[in-house]
């Protein structure tokens, strides 16, 4: 019973799905470039950072530990 209405709500849908595609502004080549070397290098430099307090924190808890 409901499969007249669901075979036209679907060419509406995917209707829709390409007017809204054509709304958006892609971002050139050089910007994505650019944004995946920063991404990139903050996750970097945080995982760095992150590395550094684990070992900070683990030697901290083994000499509180050992006393």
């Amino acid at each position: 019973m409901g499969d007249s209405a669901e075979k036209t709500a679907k060419p509406k849908f995917f209707e829709g799905l390409k007017a809204e595609f054509k709304k958006v502004s892609w971002p050139d080549r050089q910007s994505t470039f650019k944004q995946s070397v920063a991404v990139v290098a903050i996750s970097v430099v945080l995982g760095v950072i992150i590395a550094v307090l684990d070992y900070i924190f683990l030697n901290g808890v083994n000499i509180l530990t050992t006393i």
